[in-house]
C-alpha cells in the first residue's frame, strides 16, 4: 500500500472545499434569483394598482343606510366603504349623511350646509 502524502491530502481537501463552495454559491444564486423575481412582481403589482378613490361613503351594517362620507385618504374610514365620485359625496352630504370628523370631506369638497 502506498502512503498518501500530505500534499495529496491538501489537494484533496482543496477540491472538497471548492466543490462545497460551488454548491453553496449555486444555492445563494438561486435564492437571489427568487428574491429578484419576487421584487419584480411586487413592483409590477404596485404599478398596476389603481389609484385610490378620492371619496368614500361608509355604509351601515344593513348596507342600505349611509353612515359617513370620507376622503379617500382617511385613516378612520371603517371597513364598509365604497368608492364615490365627487358628485356622489356632495349628494350624500346634502342628504344629511354626516362628514367624517377626522378627515373633514365637507371642508375638502367646499361643502357648506344650506340653511
Amino acid at each position: 500500500m502506498s502512503e498518501t502524502s500530505r500534499l495529496e491530502l491538501l489537494h484533496f481537501a482543496r477540491r472538497v472545499v471548492v466543490q462545497q463552495a460551488s454548491a453553496a454559491i449555486s444555492q445563494l444564486d438561486g435564492w437571489i434569483a427568487d428574491e429578484e423575481r419576487r421584487e419584480a412582481e411586487r413592483r409590477r403589482a404596485e404599478e398596476q394598482r389603481p389609484p385610490p378613490p378620492e371619496w368614500l361613503i361608509e355604509r351601515g351594517l344593513s348596507g342600505n343606510n349611509m353612515v359617513a362620507v370620507h376622503t379617500g385618504e382617511c385613516w378612520d374610514s371603517g371597513k364598509r366603504v365604497r368608492a364615490a365620485t365627487r358628485a356622489q359625496a356632495l349628494d350624500a352630504l346634502r342628504n344629511q349623511v354626516p362628514p367624517c370628523t377626522r378627515c373633514r370631506p365637507d371642508t375638502a369638497l367646499g361643502f357648506r350646509e344650506e340653511a
